[in-house]
């Protein structure tokens, strides 16, 4: 087994403390039915900045990244496969599927 990250891209937040419920409620859902394969149900990202090659520093990331997650499963399509059920697709977001190489 392999390990791979689902990065999160766009989606929204949801407006109402009721709303958010709601959408935790998805994402445990979606947690469990991957069961052993969700490794680190991973965090949503906050604020960023982007350092350049020469060391600037700017606000923001400009991938508009919104949060990861890392599972275990046997190919990279195995793991885009899981990746069909994330809530924040639902959303309007998208995944990014990437295999963690051993080093």
């Amino acid at each position: 087994m392999s390990k791979f990250v689902l990065v999160y891209k766009g989606g929204g937040m949801a407006a109402t403390e009721a709303e958010q419920q709601a959408v935790m409620a998805q994402w445990m859902g979606w947690f469990g039915e991957l069961g052993e394969a969700m490794l680190d149900g991973g965090n949503p990202f906050g604020a960023s900045s982007s350092v350049g090659s020469d060391g600037s520093v700017s606000a923001g990331g400009p991938a508009g990244l919104t949060g990861y997650s890392i599972v275990s499963a046997e190919t990279l399509d195995a793991a885009a496969s899981l990746a069909k059920g994330c809530p924040v697709l639902s959303s309007g977001g998208t995944v990014e599927v990437y295999e963690a190489l051993e080093m």
